[in-house]
């Protein structure tokens, strides 16, 4: 019942960004430019953006090796899963999927593999923090014209700041001192917990402290932050590769603050692929810099389909070769090791 109400919620949500992001949109002139579009850019596009897929499997591998050496060539289709996950499943459920799958093949605990996701996710915030500040004067001169999404930007990117930076000192922090950061956590779970919880929970947090051991090295810090740049520069590149499919040109900068609000809006609750969530942002920020709604919509619409449907279709190979599906059965696998 839970879930279905998450799921409803979701579904709403994103019809709101849908009537937010097309109202007043001429369907006509937004046919014109979806039909005259010149798709053989997306094949470029593609084929850049699973380069960064290629190299987000390789952060994944180096981030792991504290807890187990795997080749990046066994990451990759891991990581193409928990893509599809995402995609097609609701609260990011392709997270706990690939964690679940890495369980399986190599034996990694699913708490310390949830470990190293949660710090990805840091870590990608913020590089896509960092992609709103670069073009903060930029940013400032273009809410000047626009009081409603982009004039709320430089404000939204600031709380962000404040909040991905202290998650991040947590986990610094937990990682620095591991044996006080246990025995915190000891004394919360005896004092806070029901008795049959205490040692399930015990045995989660000790792997999860195990998954943020790499964080003790601030060479590695500095590698997992520069692969991160390069992830969503590759990403960019998309953007700018299918924009030339469309009649309008914006400069790659601009292109890498959508890039950075929309994934940023992403993390708002929403049902499956992010729907309206990525899509209005996206098509706020193209209308600042002076596309029209048509080509805005249109381009934002087909960069969101060619974003999801490759990768959800190449993990849904990859699922389907590992012989297993996201059923009632790998859900309590997931939930035997992390009841969280």
């Amino acid at each position: 019942m839970l879930k279905r109400w998450q799921f409803w919620v979701g579904v709403v949500i994103s019809a709101l960004f849908l009537w937010l992001a097309l109202r007043g949109l001429n369907l006509a002139d937004f046919w014109v430019v979806v039909r005259s579009a010149h798709y053989g850019w997306l094949l470029p596009g593609v084929a850049i953006y699973f380069v960064g897929v290629w190299v987000r499997a390789w952060r994944w591998h180096y981030l792991l090796r504290p807890v187990q050496k795997i080749p990046t060539r066994l990451m990759f289709p891991v990581t193409c899963i928990g893509y599809m996950g995402n995609n097609i499943y609701p609260a990011r459920a392709g997270e706990v999927l690939r964690a679940v799958i890495l369980k399986r093949r190599r034996g990694v605990p699913v708490s310390a593999s949830l470990a190293t996701i949660i710090v990805e996710r840091i870590f990608d915030g913020v590089v896509m923090l960092a992609f709103v500040f670069v073009n903060l004067p930029e940013l400032a001169g273009l809410a000047t014209a626009d009081s409603g999404f982009v004039g709320n930007l430089r404000d939204l990117a600031l709380v962000g700041v404040a909040i991905f930076f202290g998650f991040f000192l947590l986990f610094l922090g937990a990682a620095l001192l591991p044996q006080q950061t246990a025995r915190l956590s000891q004394w919360f779970i005896r004092h806070l917990l029901p008795a049959r919880w205490r040692d399930q929970v015990a045995g989660m947090v000790d792997r999860f402290l195990e998954g943020l051991a790499f964080l003790r090295s601030p060479f590695t810090v500095f590698m997992v932050l520069l692969t991160s740049v390069a992830i969503w520069l590759l990403e960019t590149g998309k953007y700018w590769f299918v924009m030339h499919a469309f009649d309008f040109r914006v400069g790659f900068f601009a292109l890498m603050l959508m890039n950075g609000v929309v994934n940023l809006a992403t993390t708002i609750p929403s049902a499956p692929g992010y729907i309206g969530t990525f899509d209005t942002p996206g098509i706020a920020v193209l209308q600042a810099y002076g596309v029209d709604q048509a080509t805005a919509a249109g381009y934002t619409l087909v960069l969101h389909v060619a974003l999801w449907l490759p990768i959800t279709a190449l993990g849904a190979f990859y699922l389907a070769r590992e012989g297993i599906r996201w059923s009632d059965s790998l859900r309590a696998e997931a939930r035997e090791e992390n009841p969280s």
